[in-house]
């Protein structure tokens, strides 16, 4: 079912209405805090259908579970497409957003003329935004090719194109449901969010008259391993896609893109250590990183070496405001329009208490405010509202976190709905509650 933006405000209000004057959508008072349930919520980190493996022989404990993730209704033969470079793909998350970053840096070098980063990222922006529409690759590179400018509209930029920011200025939501140890895709629900007025109006320079530099050199800098590493199929499979129609329609610049594949680890060493090689390898454009974290890590080694750092998945709103010197994009939407659609998820199923636990990282904690923010909005005032954090381990090898305090104190505190913002590793929160005894709702679904 899609429900508008403008149906799931309403439905937002209303709470927000009915919870001040009535207490109808949450009351002051549980009557019964033994027998009340809590309801699991995620996000993009870990509404995947891997994420229940992260529980082993406890992967029911998902059952239930539902969040928001960044996803526009992919055509079917998208899907088709993405299958058929990686058969074994059983989710899309990201894929779009990564294929839509390698097009989107190969249109911009194609219109710059040369695969000097700096003249590359000049054209991006305007590269969504100015010119003839067109979506197929091969249909965007000829017209480029025949003197035209575009406005690139595909799988994941669909409404508007960029900010001056470099990100897009409207985004699509899908609030996801797991039943049993899946996602239920029938369950799915979109819904837009952001301003199409935000995107930018300025028209790029024209690019050099002269082709240079070919061919040009991707680095793939995405979560291969690590906490994030259950993210890393769609995606790659997203840049794998780009990669092999760019070249079916000729290339660019008259030379086929070449690919350097690379490992981010989810940990800001080994993502240093790739960037340097890829420097080294003559990358024009990184690919990644996964975690917003990490991609704030490294920027500066990236923006130093004079190269484009383009990720498919960072949503931190901090990101927004980087210092970045304009090498720094990202096709997936920052956390500001995700927060209004978590807590909305949330409040339609009517909490008294809530608890937020976030990764102490830009992502988790970034994305924990806002949300918060949200719900104080809709009358949930500090009395109703615990936030939590958890140290990721930095090592792959790094021992599970340990919440068990942390599990303690939402038992404590009561709540009935526990919003968890990480990735691979915050399966063990949720072993944490069950083994504290939180009557989670999934176990008697």
């Amino acid at each position: 079912m899609h429900m508008s933006r403008g149906t799931r405000s309403a439905v937002l209000a209303v709470c927000a209405t009915v919870l001040l004057a009535t207490s109808a959508c949450g009351n002051d008072e549980r009557e019964d805090t033994t027998a009340q349930q809590v309801r699991l919520y995620g996000t993009d980190g870990n509404m995947s259908n891997s994420y229940a493996e992260e529980l082993g022989d406890r992967a029911n404990l998902v059952d239930g579970m539902k969040g928001t993730i960044p996803l526009t209704p992919l055509p079917e033969n998208f899907k088709k497409r993405l299958l058929s470079v990686d058969p074994s793909l059983d989710g899309f998350l990201y894929a779009a957003e990564s294929y839509d970053a390698v097009v989107i840096s190969a249109l911009a070098a194609e219109l710059a003329g040369t695969t000097d980063p700096a003249a590359i990222a000049k054209q991006i922006v305007g590269v969504t935004n100015h010119g003839t529409r067109c979506g197929a690759v091969d249909q965007c590179l000829q017209l480029i090719r025949d003197g035209e400018d575009i406005e690139y509209r595909s799988v994941s930029i669909t409404r508007a194109g960029f900010t001056e920011a470099g990100e897009p200025a409207t985004a699509s939501y899908a609030t996801q449901h797991f039943d049993g140890q899946q996602l239920n895709d029938a369950k799915t629900e979109f819904v837009g969010a952001g301003d199409e007025s935000a995107a930018s109006d300025k028209r790029p320079p024209r690019g050099a008259a002269q082709p240079s530099g070919a061919p040009l050199v991707f680095g793939g800098l995405l979560p291969k391993s690590g906490d994030l590493a259950i993210a890393y199929p769609p995606l790659a499979a997203g840049a794998a896609l780009a990669i092999q129609e760019i070249n079916a329609a000729g290339g660019v610049l008259g030379e086929e893109v070449v690919w350097v594949d690379g490992d981010d680890g989810t940990n800001p060493a080994i993502a240093k250590e790739t960037v340097a090689r890829h420097v080294r390898a003559g990358v024009h454009v990184m690919i990644g990183a996964g975690g917003s974290g990490i991609s704030a890590a490294i920027l500066e080694d990236v923006v130093k070496a004079g190269r484009i750092l383009f990720s498919p998945s960072n949503t931190a709103a901090s990101l927004t405001e980087v210092d970045d010197r304009g090498l720094y994009f990202r096709t997936a939407p920052p956390d500001g329009l995700q927060g209004r659609a978590l807590a909305d998820v949330i409040l339609r199923d009517g909490p008294h208490k809530i608890a937020i636990v976030a990764r102490k990282d830009s992502y988790g904690e970034g994305l924990q405010k806002t949300v918060q923010g949200e719900l104080e909005r809709a009358g949930f005032g500090g009395d109703k509202v615990k936030l939590l954090n958890y140290q990721p381990g930095e090592e792959a090898d790094a021992a599970p976190i340990d919440f068990s305090q942390g599990a303690k104190e939402i038992k404590d505190f009561g709540a009935d709905a526990v919003l968890i913002i990480g990735f691979g590793e915050s399966a063990a929160v949720i072993r944490a509650l069950a083994d504290a005894e939180v009557p989670l709702a999934a176990l008697d679904r």
